[in-house]
């Protein structure tokens, strides 16, 4: 896996978790690999991902079945998309606004430039 040097690595980690969750690679009430399992497959240490494991069940994203492993909790899809639209809602889209003003980009021209990308996204999708 390749890493961004802005964010903690056990954070990417359980970032990918959560995007494997939503496109159902990992599904609700579902084991996952273990950390040691895991740890191989994103080539990095034991620790590093029992750190993520551990951000994951405090997040609610995860529970652990002593003995047996970690598993995908109940709602895990429904907390990941609520976590990631108020994180894009209060630290995203305010840069986005800041630049589109800067810019002197007229709202306009974004809704017509997101709505050319939403039709071409659902025309993909079919």
């Amino acid at each position: 896996m390749n890493f961004k040097e802005n964010k903690a690595i056990y954070l990417q980690i359980a970032e990918r978790i959560c995007d494997e969750v939503l496109f159902g690679r990992y599904k609700e009430e579902e084991r996952i690999p273990s950390v040691r399992e895991y740890a191989s497959i994103v080539e990095v240490n034991f620790n590093t991902v029992m750190r993520s494991f551990e951000h994951l069940q405090a997040s609610e994203i995860i529970f652990n079945k002593r003995g047996i492993g970690y598993f995908v909790s109940a709602g895990a899809s429904a907390r990941i998309l609520t976590m990631r639209k108020e994180f894009f809602l209060q630290n995203e889209l305010p840069d986005f606004f800041r630049q589109i003003d800067m810019l002197g980009i007229p709202v306009e021209k974004i809704v017509t430039m997101y709505n050319q990308f939403s039709l071409t996204t659902k025309n993909q999708d079919k």
